[in-house]
């Protein structure tokens, strides 16, 4: 039986303060999670505090399908919290500071893991701190050449920057953002971005032609949409998803899901439509559950399987 596929999500582990109460989050967290309930190795490198948050993430972890041994423990710096609080359904975040994660440490069991891995993603916002900035950067640069290294911008206010997004881009192989991301990483960049008012999907094609040209290393460009779908590009060809309706219960975790799905299916050689419809459909379930990490069950999971083909 052949090996499952070693997927790493590199960076910020952290509590949701949601209105409700504290749900366990971080995109790469989100990704690797789901990534794990795919069927991949998924392992989540990142760093927690000595703290009570710290402990309760590992409780939360450990019976879910992801590879947590590697989280590092800060003895200084405590497990990161973000407060959610939400308008006209969409959250809107405050993300405190310092945290463990911005003190992420390169060791040798990271290193080694980075050269074995499949694929890897990480973002802009664990690389708001130098120490952190540089274990990222470093790790990527460590994956092998068919490593699918997926970068997904997430923009946090005011915790990005064009050089990040620069040095970041020339690392991946996969961009990952969202539609209204597209203007700002184009604008961070200093390359036409079209009239952003106007931002259809003829423009978000121009705008990911415009970084597939400027970024060598890059093969695709994939813009989420919310409710209205996906878009993928690439050098040859591109393809359009209209979305998956669902009811939706909050949409913490449905781009990383998203992430987590079309890269799944990336490592194993589907066309732009599956990728598609597989974000699509996984990032609809989660969007349709409350929290990030909705448990998977193994029935759901073979419909779903089926019901995307390959």
């Amino acid at each position: 039986m052949k090996e499952p596929h070693l997927v790493l999500g590199l960076g910020e582990l952290l509590w949701d303060l949601l209105p409700e109460g504290p749900r366990l989050g971080g995109a790469p967290a989100n990704f690797a999670v789901m990534a794990g309930q795919l069927g991949s190795h998924a392992a989540i490198l990142s760093r927690i505090g000595r703290d009570d948050l710290g402990r309760r993430a590992v409780d939360i972890l450990d019976p879910l399908p992801v590879d947590a041994s590697g989280v590092q423990v800060d003895l200084v710096h405590e497990t990161g919290q973000v407060t959610v609080d939400f308008s006209d359904g969409q959250p809107r975040f405050t993300i405190h500071q310092p945290a463990a994660w911005d003190f992420l440490e390169l060791t040798d069991d990271w290193v080694h893991m980075a050269e074995r891995a499949d694929a890897i993603c990480f973002g802009s916002l664990a690389q708001r701190c130098k120490e952190a900035r540089q274990t990222i950067q470093t790790l990527a640069a460590q994956t092998s050449s068919k490593c699918v290294r997926v970068f997904d911008v997430n923009l946090r206010a005011p915790f990005y920057s064009g050089e990040v997004i620069q040095e970041s881009l020339e690392l991946a192989t996969v961009l990952k953002m969202n539609d209204g991301e597209v203007p700002v990483v184009l604008g961070l960049l200093g390359l036409p971005t079209g009239d952003v008012a106007e931002l259809g999907l003829d423009l978000l094609r121009q705008g990911a032609a415009r970084l597939l040209d400027e970024f060598p290393t890059l093969n695709m460009v994939a813009v989420t949409r919310g409710s209205r779908g996906s878009l993928l590009v690439t050098r040859d060809d591109w393809h359009q998803h209209p979305g998956i309706p669902v009811k939706v219960a909050d949409t913490i975790g449905a781009g990383d899901a998203f992430t987590a799905a079309m890269t799944h299916y990336l490592l194993r050689g589907a066309d732009l439509a599956t990728l598609n419809e597989a974000g699509n459909r996984w990032g609809g379930w989660v969007a349709s559950h409350a929290g990030a990490m909705p448990q998977l069950p193994d029935r759901l999971r073979e419909d779903m399987t089926a019901t995307i083909g390959s």
